[in-house]
This record gives C-alpha cells, structure tokens and sequence, in this order.
C-alpha cells in the first residue's frame, strides 16, 4: 500500500542500503592492531590467557570478550514488519536496522542472524547452541503462536536474556502510556475495564503486563478475528488464548467496547468506529495501535469525544507507542548486572520508569519530536519521546535495580547514581547536536529558498524539508520543468511547494533595483543587473532573502563553491563586524570539532585569524558546544621556531587584549598538543581546560586537507563548510550533493535565520 507520507523514493531507500557500502552495520576493533606485538596479544600466542582463564570460569567470557555488551538480533523472517512470511533473508534489512537501533539509543553492540527454518525445534536447537556468545537474545518478526513457544522455550534454555520484543516492546511502552492516562482521568488500575482486540504477540503481551500491573483478570476482555475470548469457545482458540478467556457474555467488539475504560487495539485500520467510542465510559483511554493506520484516528477520537485520550502508533501523532523507547534500555539494564533473564519485574520497571520520565520538565530534545510545540504532561504527552535524551540514562537504572531486587543480576551495581551518570555519556554526541539544531528549527520554522529548483535532488530535498516540519520551501525555476520533475522523482501533485520563476516574478523589478543600487559603481549597467535577476538563480534567489522575501537559501548543487559565493557576495554583505568564512563540523564517535575555516580565507592575517577565533567559538555555541579554541600551527608555543607561527602567535596576542572573550583559546600549537586531554601534564600553563573542540588553523588548504582526510579515511561524518559571517542566511551545500546533503543544509541555513530571530529577542 502507497504510503503518500514517505520523503523519500524506493530507489532512495535502496541506495541508502547499497551506498556506499552494502548494508547499515559493520565491525571495527577495539585494541590497536598496528604491530607484531599487537597481533600476538590479539591472536596466538595471547589469545591463549583468556582461553585459559575463560575454561576454568566461563563467566570470565564477560570480562575478556565482548560478550557482555553484545545482543543477537535473531529471526526466521516469518512476519516481518507489515509485510508477512518472506523469509529469513528478506528479513535482514529489518534485523540490521534494529541493530543499528541497538547501538544509537543504548550503545549496545548488535548482529543479526537469520535462521532458515520455520521448524520450531529446528530454531530453538540453533539459537540455543550459538547463545553462549551473546549477553542477550532479542527475537524479532516471529510468527504467532510459534514466537511464544520459542522465546519460553530459549528463556529456560539459556542463561542470558531472550527478548521477543514484538510481543514485549510494544506492552511496556503501552503500559506506561496507560498508567498516565489512568492517573490523569483519576482511575485507579484495579477498578478499570479494558477491551484488547487483537491476540497476537503484542496484544497477549499487553493483557499479560497490564494483569501484572494490577488490572484484575476478569476486567479484562480479549478479542480476535473470531471475536471475544470466553470461557467455553472452541473455534480458534490455543493455550496462550485460554488463559485469558473469561465469563462474558460478550461476542464482538460493539458488545465489549460499551461502558469500557480503556481500549487497546493491536489489530487492523478502520476496526473501531466512532459510534464505539461514544458507547465508551467517560474520558475513554485509547490506544490504537496497528500500523501503519491506527484502528481509528485521533481525529475520528476527538470528533466524537472530547474527553477523550488517544495514542497510536504513529510519529505524527501525540502520544506515540514505539518499541525504541523499551528494547534498546532494557537491553542496556540488563546486559550491565549480567542478567540471567528479563523477567516480569524488569518490564514493570521499564513501564513505571517511562511513565514517570513523561511527568518530567521536557526538553529541547522533546519538543523536535512535536515540531516544536512546547508540551508537558497531560492527554498529549503521556509516552516520552523516543529522542528524549534522558532515556539512556533513566530507564536501564530501573530495570538493572529490579533485576537486582528479583535476583537474577549476577553483577550488581553498588552505586545507582555513578550508573546513571556513566550511561549519560555512552552515547554519540552526533544525533544530539543534530537534534539540536532541528529542534530550534521546528520551533520556529523558516522559509527557504531552494535556487536550484529545477534539479531532481534539489526538489526531493524541498519536499523533504517541509514533509520534516522544518519549514516552507521555495524552488526558483520554471514551474512546467518543476511540475515534471517532480512527478519524475515521485512528489506527489498534492506536495504544497512554492515555485517562482524568477522572469515571470513579481517582484523581480524590485530586485533589480536593489541589485542596481549596490553594483552600479562596480562596472554594471541597468541592464546587466536585470540579466542577473531572470537569469541567475542564485543572484535571484539571494535577492529574495534580502527582501525579506524568504528567511534564506540553499544552493550550490550545479555550480562550483567559488562562483556560488561570488554571485551571493553581489546581492548580500557581510554581517556588521563579521567577515564571511566557513566552520566545518566534524562528527565522529565521542568527539565533536569545529574547524575553521574551510572556505573562505586562503592565508588569514593575524586580524582575521582573531576574528576567525570570535566567530568560530560563537558558532561553536550555538551548535550546543562549550567552545575551546586551539589555533593550530606545525609548532607548539614557539617549538619548533617557524616564521608562519609568528601569525598565530600575533592573533593570540590580538584576542588577548580584549576584554570581552568568555571562553577558552589557547595557541600557537600542534594538532596532537590541542586534542590531547592530558595536554596540562605537559603544557601545565595551558588555558585549555580539556581538549579542544574548535579548531582554527592557520590556511585555507590546511583546512580543507584535514576536514578532508578526516571524512574520507577517518570515517567521520563532515558537514560543511557552514557558512557564516553573512548578513543573511546563505548555505552552500557541495556540488553534486545528496538530497540528505541539501536538507541538512537547508537545515543549518533555518537554523541560522531562527537563532537570528531568537537572539534579536
């Protein structure tokens, strides 16, 4: 089924898992493997210590191998996603994104493995035999009833976690979704009545949890494709049903749902009406969760009950019951008290921990997941957002101390607090800082200007922007071209894209007489000007950001970074007091540096390379980062002797007669000197507090080799340069870019014009 809310194409998503490498994970090594010396420890004759060790005391493998903070991702591929029985290998990009997950939310090492065999025992036999090198088991897209046998079966089995998470996942984020709804209707558990429709995994899971939670057995009916779970029915029913019949003489969902509390569906679009909404209690509780479309919209809620509290399964909808907010911490919880299982305690914990984070003072972080709509506990915000960035450090707590409290933790932690605080940093600061940014966006959003409108990737990415909640988008160019691209790379006719040809404009006279005004004395005629305007896109494109027309703009996809600038630099000055530069950030695993600059200035004088450092640290903090600035030099304070360093050593002195610079810099030095955190050993008279993260160097080339070197032999994730220092918003992205490579700097170029708005307030 189409889905017309995806922002991307098939052919996208396949590249995504192609390029540039196959597939979304890889393995790296932990230990140094450079030398003979290295090699011997890793492999024969070393390797034989921890042999040894781990013969005489198996649970040695946690401290000698990678066992202890490593999950399989198991599945035979029986029902994947949506999408049914296709098998084990059609299964493997789900699997290698939900190890992908593993590692981005909780830092947890994960590898699928797929198991071709639909045989029950066949399955268990094989999981059983390579579970010893896990520290946990997550099984995943497992039909029912065959996924119950399976994980209760592994869960005896074995002495690690086994985790189905489909039937699981969804029941502890459900839960804690529902304890907050009971407490804001004024409900207490024992007293409601909830219908569930749907038995399969997750919604026998959610009956199971919701008893342990304390809804009484009898307060609890259970439907499926047959109807209602009673007492005495035959048709359809197994073991895992049974257990849940009760006396009822209920039938069907529109017997069950009158005067019901709660109503959990975990079933198919469209099963609940609004006439079953209405026959509900007062302040009716619904979850609606089968996806992609929910049993009943929120709408459809909310137009026959105003009293109403609805949660589905969607990220466009409050509310969102999504498996990420459970899997990843519980694993995370578990794998550090080496637990043995994850029992019903565990997950009541995991439920009673997300609930209680929701009643919390939101962040940034949580408004982004609302497009910015500033919200706190209450009927739309009752689940935590899965970007929340205190889930790492609040959930896994809860369920490792009810691990310990039930005794299946065989490596308790004496000191919660010190956990917590070493969880918070376990993660990579990349997702944040990008978080970050689209959050100032979503808060305000802005309209930007697409130059290159015509182009395919350009169009793709405008649609993107705006589908993403990060503002309204604009494509200069000729609008029968527009309209034929994007039907070529599947926007749809219904996309709200504004398309100005810059010809046909109205406001092109009034661009041209801006643009007259500041070239006329630099060799332009009237008419030149006007050839600009209709002809060039940037100069067009950058006029209407100067108008006020739009809040900025992002180009340079057809056009090399020189010429671009060159055409901006017509229509829009400098900032007052600035000087038009460019900040590259780079991104890698536990570090985040900004290096500048990367575009602009080939051999900054000492004057430049102050303001340089002003700008730099500046953009530094509004990137979300405590500046401290190195200026860097092939010497370290005058050693070895050079003539360039006298550059480097004059901007210092420059920024150090003044008065007003409240953050940390520190030169001339070595790049080796600047990122080291020990530097105070060596360089006790240091100013650098820790390592630095900004990073000035002392040429254009110098610049663009290491930001280079660093993307494309170091794996770190580059983006820029980031333009800075105009007056006006202005992002150049590279040539020949992505679509991803265009969004993110339309991104940067909102986030730029919402911190100008911000600031000025």
């Amino acid at each position: 089924m189409p889905d017309s809310r995806k922002t991307f194409t098939d052919a996208e998503a396949l590249d995504f898992h192609r390029l540039p490498t196959p597939g979304k994970i890889s393995i790296l090594p932990t230990k140094p493997m450079a030398t003979q010396r290295d090699l011997s420890l890793a492999y024969s004759p070393g390797v034989a210590v921890p042999v040894k060790a781990i013969a005489e005391n198996p649970d040695l493998a946690y401290d000698y191998t990678s066992k202890g903070n490593l999950v399989a991702v198991i599945s035979n591929g029986t029902a994947i996603l949506g999408l049914g029985n296709l098998g084990a290998m059609a299964s493997k990009p789900v699997m290698e994104g939900k190890s992908v997950l593993f590692k981005r939310f909780a830092d947890v090492d994960s590898i699928d493995i797929e198991v071709t065999t639909q045989d029950v025992e066949e399955f268990i036999t094989t999981v059983r035999n390579i579970g010893p090198t896990f520290g946990g088991i997550n099984l995943e897209d497992i039909k029912s009833p065959e996924c119950f046998i399976i994980e209760s079966r592994l869960r005896d089995e074995l002495d690690i976690p086994v985790f189905h998470d489909d039937q699981h996942g969804t029941a502890i984020i459900a839960a804690a979704g529902l304890l907050n709804a009971c407490e804001l209707t004024g409900r207490r558990l024992s007293d409601i009545k909830v219908v569930v429709n749907g038995a399969g995994a997750a919604g026998l899971s959610c009956i199971a949890l919701i008893k342990q939670l304390g809804v009484p057995h009898e307060n609890v009916i259970a439907l499926d494709r047959e109807g209602v779970i009673y007492r005495g029915r035959e048709k359809g029913m197994d073991q895992f049903k049974s257990v849940h019949a009760i006396d009822t003489k209920a039938r069907t969902l529109d017997d069950a749902i009158k005067g019901a509390d709660v109503f959990m569906g975990l079933s198919v679009a469209g099963a609940m009406t609004q006439d079953m909404v209405r026959a509900m209690a007062k302040k009716p509780i619904i979850f609606a969760m089968a996806n992609p479309d929910p049993e009943i919209t929120p709408e459809e809620v909310h137009a026959a009950r105003k009293d109403a509290i609805v949660a589905t399964g969607r990220s466009d909808y409050p509310n969102q019951v999504n498996n990420v907010l459970g899997f990843p911490y519980i694993f995370r919880g578990a794998l550090d008290v080496r637990a043995r299982t994850i029992n019903e305690e565990m997950k009541v914990a995991a439920a009673r921990a997300l609930a209680e984070l929701a009643k919390q003072d939101v962040p940034d972080e949580v408004a982004a997941a609302y497009h910015g709509k500033r919200l706190k506990f209450g009927p739309d915000y009752i689940i935590p957002s899965p970007f929340d960035p205190r889930l790492i450090s609040e959930i896994p707590p809860y369920v490792a101390q009810a691990a310990m409290d039930s005794g299946v933790a065989r490596k308790p932690i004496a000191d919660i607090q010190a956990y917590k605080h070493s969880l918070a940093q376990r993660l990579d600061p990349t997702a944040a800082m990008i978080q970050r940014v689209q959050t100032v966006v979503r808060r305000t959003p802005r309209c930007i200007v697409f130059a290159e409108g015509e182009e395919p990737a350009v169009i793709r990415a405008a649609f993107a922007f705006q589908e993403l909640g990060l503002g309204r988008s604009v494509l200069v160019g000729r609008e029968d071209t527009v309209r034929d691209n994007m039907a070529q790379v599947g926007v749809p006719e219904s996309a709200n894209l504004n398309i100005v040809n810059a010809r046909l404009s109205h406001n092109n006279e009034i661009y041209a007489d801006h643009l007259y005004k500041r070239l006329q004395r630099f060799g332009f005629l009237q008419r030149d000007v006007q050839r600009l305007v209709n002809q060039d896109r940037n100069v067009f494109g950058a006029c209407m950001v100067a108008a006020g027309h739009a809040d900025g703009m992002v180009t340079g996809v057809t056009r090399n970074y020189a010429t671009v600038l060159d055409d901006v630099l017509k229509v829009i000055d400098p900032a007052r007091g600035e000087r038009v530069m460019g900040m590259s950030i780079v991104l890698m695993k536990g570090r985040t540096l900004f290096i500048s600059d990367t575009a602009v200035a080939e051999f900054p004088e000492p004057q430049e390379l102050a303001q340089i450092v002003l700008q730099s640290a500046a953009m530094a903090r509004q990137f979300g980062a405590i500046p401290r600035v190195a200026l860097l030099s092939h010497s370290t304070f005058g050693n070895p002797k050079m003539e360039r360093s006298e550059k480097i050593r004059d901007a210092v002195s420059i920024l150090d007669r003044r008065e007003d610079i409240d953050f940390e810099y520190e030169g001339e030095m070595n790049v080796d000197v600047a990122l080291n955190a020990n530097i105070k050993d060596l360089y006790p008279f240091s100013r650098l507090s820790e390592a630095a993260n900004v990073l000035v160097m002392p040429a254009l080339h110098s610049s663009s080799i290491a930001t280079s070197l660093l993307a494309t032999a170091g794996g770190a994730t580059v983006i820029g340069p980031v333009l800075t220092g105009l007056a006006k918003p202005i992002q150049i992205a590279p040539l020949g870019g992505t679509v991803s490579d265009i969004v993110t700097y339309a991104t940067v170029a909102a986030f730029q014009a919402a911190e100008a708005v911000e600031a000025k307030a």
